[in-house]
């Protein structure tokens, strides 16, 4: 990025919570943020910075490109998304672009991205819900279906794991389901499954 006249490094930060920090203290313009890192993971960063200083873009540059990864971070508000194979040209061009409001993708991550929205959407529940589930408890099972932790969960709806937890009380209650892997056949019975 030096190399480029009209781009200007400001600040690097070792995580998350001190990107969210150091954008506060320098408000740039754009924000090459990783996605795994200590303390507060991209995502989380990202969504505190899009709140906190809605003028600061931000462009993901990072080895994950799986669609969990590319879908969070577009949703916490990123605005391009590259892998770390992207060469100085691309990622001086996706700054540029991003500062001047545009998005940009790896080619790779953007045909992911078309494919992804040509499917039907995966898991979402049907529009009448069994056993009085509610939308959320349905998305909170159908991700149990999946494998996912309730960490995972958490980071996936961007709720704590408390709130996960609650969740998982309350449609096991409803659904009578004694442990996870009754769940998971329950929401396989039911068309729930992603």
């Amino acid at each position: 990025l030096t190399a480029a006249a009209e781009l200007e490094p400001v600040a690097a930060a070792a995580n998350g919570e001190e990107a969210v920090r150091l954008a506060g203290e320098h408000h740039p313009d754009v924000i090459l943020m990783d996605l795994r890192m200590p303390v507060l993971d991209g995502v989380g960063a990202t969504a505190q910075i899009v709140a906190g200083h809605p003028a600061t873009r931000v462009v993901v540059l990072t080895t994950f490109a799986d669609d969990a990864s590319v879908l969070g971070a577009l949703q916490a508000g990123a605005l391009g998304f590259l892998t770390k194979d992207a060469t100085g040209a691309q990622i001086g061009h996706a700054v540029r672009a991003a500062a001047a409001g545009q998005s940009l993708l790896d080619p790779e991550v953007q045909r992911r991205l078309v494919l992804a929205a040509a499917r039907p959407a995966a898991g979402a529940p049907p529009a009448e819900l069994p056993d009085g589930l509610t939308a959320r408890e349905a998305e909170v099972l159908s991700l149990i279906a999946a494998g996912r932790s309730n960490g995972e969960i958490a980071k996936a709806l961007y709720v704590s794991e408390a709130t996960v937890k609650t969740h998982v009380n309350h449609l096991f209650a409803k659904t009578g389901a004694r442990d996870r892997a009754q769940a998971v056949r329950y929401a396989y019975d039911r068309g729930l499954a992603g």
